[in-house]
């Protein structure tokens, strides 16, 4: 992804959220967020600041979903990994926690039709 693409901003807390899509706010996430029933805490905010990060610093046409992954389960490893994201993020810890972040939901992140016969 292009840098040009984030802004530097101050989140609520005081602390720069260097990698966040401009026009994204915690507010804004947070109205999502609520639409999918869910009531956005710190701990949310953290993934979403994260995978804020993640996209900042890789190109997409190098994007790996894998590597994605695994680095939110190292990176969450010490709280329960997958387990614990999954918690926060019933929806998928990339697909829901990307449309929170204000960021592209990648290709293979979700299954439409994952649970259904068609």
């Amino acid at each position: 992804m292009n840098e040009q693409m984030y802004s530097s901003h101050a989140g609520g807390d005081g602390k720069e959220d260097s990698y966040a899509p401009q026009g994204w706010s915690k507010d804004s996430a947070r109205k999502i967020a609520a639409e999918e029933g869910l009531d956005l805490t710190e701990a949310h905010i953290e993934v979403l600041c994260v995978l804020q990060r993640y996209f900042g610093t890789h190109d997409k046409p190098d994007f790996n979903m894998r590597e994605l992954h695994d680095a939110l389960d190292e990176r969450f490893h010490i709280k329960g990994g997958m387990k614990y994201l999954y918690g926060l993020f019933p929806g998928g810890p990339v697909a829901q926690g990307c449309r929170l972040a204000g960021l592209e939901v990648p290709a293979g992140a979700q299954d439409a039709s994952f649970g259904s016969v068609q």
